[in-house]
């Protein structure tokens, strides 16, 4: 296929021009840009920030990272969701610190070795951090480059993307691999929007790019539409004691794995039902004060949807297995609530 021509002096200069001034781009050590690439994974720009900024005071440091307790690493990472990936970082920086003397290795093919790093974040870290030529295909790079080649091959394919990384290689300027790489980004980002929405007027490669001659911008890139998501219903209960509101811990594997969240049922239960399972975990509830219905909730995840409906109670006894009862100063400062239960925070964390 006929390509577009050189790119890279036209998108260089937009980028020098346009490059949104943004905390890991001013100091772009490979910690820098190892940490902000994991955090705008499945993360909008704009929400991972102060997520950033909060996580790097706290955490300046590989060896910090390594040494960091679970729930404090949780805690940081509280709101941005897939929380394996706040896993995987520890356990990287752990084998950092074991295998390479507390150094990101300046490799793309052994940064590749650590868990967590895929192909796109060890392209991102050798180019950015120490100017190796390596590419960094993320969803923004292809859907450009499906445009500015007019390609209709299905990004989700395998050989299809190796085609594409390909391109970028062979676009890419052999003396500012890491700024070529944040360009592509960056345009895929501000102007080659997805959703057939590309400002192709404000594209400094409009005049190179193959669908925009042939006026199919809009229906670029082609990729596998996504599996349709399964629904759960899901039983929420807020139960309030002296002690402050009952958190459960999830299991150690599967969704939302070793988080906390409020007590819950993953199935529809009537009041009735949710109270017979209460009372066969030594929980009681106080007969006297009306349970006020939740409003209901919805959390869609990659592969589920959860549906939520509840109701708030007063209880007493003993926290079962898996579960503490935790003060309001407690559920808001140090344990990690998923975004899931966004709608419920505010009764987890108030008094009664």
């Amino acid at each position: 296929m006929k390509g577009p021509g050189p790119i890279a002096p036209a998108l260089l200069a937009w980028f020098r021009q346009n490059a949104r001034a943004l905390p890991f781009r001013q100091d772009p050590t490979p910690y820098h840009i190892w940490v902000s690439e994991i955090m705008l994974q499945q993360t909008r720009v704009a929400a991972a920030l102060e997520h950033y900024r909060r996580f790097m005071a706290a955490l300046p440091s590989v060896q910090a990272l390594a040494a960091c307790p679970d729930e404090e690493l949780f805690k940081l990472w509280e709101g941005l969701g897939y929380y394996s990936r706040a896993r995987n970082l520890k356990k990287a920086a752990q084998r950092v610190c074991e295998e390479y003397g507390g150094q990101l290795p300046a490799s793309y093919e052994e940064l590749q070795k650590l868990p967590g790093i895929g192909a796109y974040t060890a392209g991102a870290i050798a180019s950015i951090a120490f100017g190796l030529p390596a590419p960094a295909v993320d969803g923004n790079v292809l859907r450009v480059f499906a445009r500015l080649y007019n390609d209709a091959g299905n990004i989700a394919d395998p050989a299809v993307k190796k085609v594409f990384t390909r391109r970028v290689m062979d676009q890419q300027p052999a003396a500012s691999p890491g700024p070529f790489n944040e360009a592509l980004m960056e345009l895929g980002a501000l102007v080659c929007l997805p959703g057939g929405a590309p400002l192709c007027g404000a594209c400094p490669l409009a005049g190179q790019c193959l669908a925009n001659a042939a006026g199919t911008q809009n229906d670029l890139p082609v990729k596998t539409p996504p599996k349709a998501r399964r629904v759960q219903p899901v039983t929420v209960l807020i139960l309030r004691s002296a002690a402050g509101c009952l958190l459960q811990k999830r299991p150690e594997k599967g969704l939302l794995a070793g988080l906390w969240q409020p007590f819950l049922f993953e199935e529809q239960l009537t009041l009735d039902e949710a109270l017979a399972r209460l009372a066969g975990l030594g929980l009681s509830v106080r007969g006297d004060v009306p349970p006020r219905p939740l409003h209901p909730a919805k959390h869609i995840f990659s592969h589920v949807e959860w549906h939520m409906t509840g109701w708030e109670l007063e209880a007493a006894g003993p926290a079962p297995a898996g579960c503490v009862w935790a003060a309001p100063e407690q559920a808001a400062e140090r344990y990690a609530l998923p975004g899931a239960f966004k709608a419920y925070r505010p009764l987890l964390t108030a008094g009664r």
